[in-house]
């Protein structure tokens, strides 16, 4: 999954609520991007930085609602990418980590 946040500090505290609550298993903050949107009928110049984050299809749902729970856009970008092949031992990581305690 990724998503966007304002600033390293944001990223960083979304970043360990996921990974404490077990619905990430790793969560990589990117360096700063420039983000060009429109929002509201205005063009935006703003920097985001860019999160990666490891989980699995069965805690999609629940990684969802914890980030739109802890992020500070009124709406945030929350885009899932399948995994379709990986080394067999690092998805069984991500598995075992995000299983519900």
């Amino acid at each position: 999954m990724l998503t966007n946040l304002p600033d390293r500090a944001a990223a960083e505290a979304l970043a360990a609520q996921l990974v404490e609550r077990r619905v990430a298993a790793c969560v990589n903050i990117l360096s700063p991007c420039r983000s060009v949107y429109r929002w509201r009928g205005e063009v935006r110049h703003e920097e985001e930085h860019p999160v990666l984050i490891k989980t699995t299809l069965e805690r999609y749902a629940a990684l969802e609602q914890a980030i739109r729970a802890g992020h500070p856009y009124e709406l945030p970008e929350i885009v899932a990418v399948p995994i379709e092949r990986g080394l067999p031992e690092y998805l069984r990581w991500i598995a075992e980590e995000t299983a519900p305690a």
